[in-house]
């Protein structure tokens, strides 16, 4: 029974990390419904610029904490800066475009980030340093999950909360909401659509940042290939879960990662990224829109 509770926790901290990342896919897809395959690089561009402060601060002598904090916040502004910027180059002249050629300039990106950071960086994996000191309250259950996979379970709770706060009680949430419906409508009705879509990629970038930052300190090491696998993985989350839901987002990637966790543990790990496309493929078969998606009814 300790086995079984030890992979539920493992798969808890999985399915949070993709869930940081496929909000960020299910904002994007809601507003312009577009599959932004660039997506996964920006998290791992999020981690390489922690990774580049923590060791700017360390050679400094910041304390601990300082330097997580601020390496975590300049990740996140960074890569939202990537976000936008991308959006403004790769995406916003497509926007009236077939969305094939949207699809080819996502995939472009993705690619192009990937080499990017390849050519400024490495490709060896780097180690990140722990500067995240073990909290006391922990220390019953430090068997099951340690600190790292706690503040990996409560920014994930938070950052759900504060994206539903966004989208369903503020303004920009209700502009966002009216883009989604009826883009045309809603440039007519005077809301800056150009706006609403950038201030879209930068949340969702923004979300993916706090991701890598989070997994670039539990796991302890990084490489230009991480945003890959783990975009490819948030995507099949979002569509398991219904893409455009940010709940569904959330319980999908829970349920990969729960699903991920106990085949490794009582199958075997060399299949463990057959299982994302194995259910990628049972759910688009059974169930398209996913388990709290709506089916859409397409007017002619």
């Amino acid at each position: 029974m300790e086995y079984f509770i030890e992979l539920f926790f493992s798969g808890l901290t999985r399915g949070s990390i993709y869930a940081l990342i496929a909000l960020g896919y299910t904002m994007v897809y809601g507003i312009i419904q577009l599959i932004n395959f660039a997506h996964g690089e920006i998290y791992m561009i999020g981690a390489f610029t922690a990774l580049i402060v923590t060791g700017v601060l360390t050679y400094y002598g910041w304390p601990h904490l300082a330097i997580i904090l601020i390496a975590a916040v300049l990740a996140i502004f960074y890569s939202a800066a990537y976000g936008w910027t991308m959006e403004r180059i790769a995406y916003k002249p497509l926007r009236d475009a077939p969305r094939l050629s949207a699809l080819i300039s996502a995939i472009g990106a993705s690619l192009f980030l990937q080499n990017y950071v390849l050519l400024a960086q490495t490709s060896d994996f780097l180690p990140f340093p722990s500067l995240i000191s073990d909290f006391a309250f922990l220390d019953p259950v430090s068997n099951l999950f340690g600190t790292t996979d706690f503040l990996i379970y409560t920014t994930t709770g938070v950052v759900m909360a504060l994206l539903t706060f966004l989208i369903k009680f503020t303004r920009v949430g209700k502009a966002m909401r009216a883009t989604a419906q009826d883009r045309h409508m809603a440039m007519l009705v005077g809301i800056d659509v150009n706006r609403i879509i950038s201030i879209t990629f930068i949340i969702g970038s923004a979300t993916a940042a706090i991701g890598g930052v989070l997994i670039a300190s539990h796991v302890g090491q990084i490489n230009f290939f991480i945003g890959f696998i783990a975009g490819i993985k948030a995507f099949v989350a979002a569509v398991l879960g219904g893409i455009g839901s940010l709940p569904g987002a959330v319980l999908g990637s829970l349920v990969l990662g729960w699903t991920e966790a106990f085949f490794t543990g009582y199958v075997s790990s060399d299949y463990e990224d057959v299982c994302a496309f194995v259910i990628l493929v049972i759910i688009l078969i059974f169930r398209p829109s996913g388990l709290l998606g709506r089916s859409g009814v397409q007017k002619v």
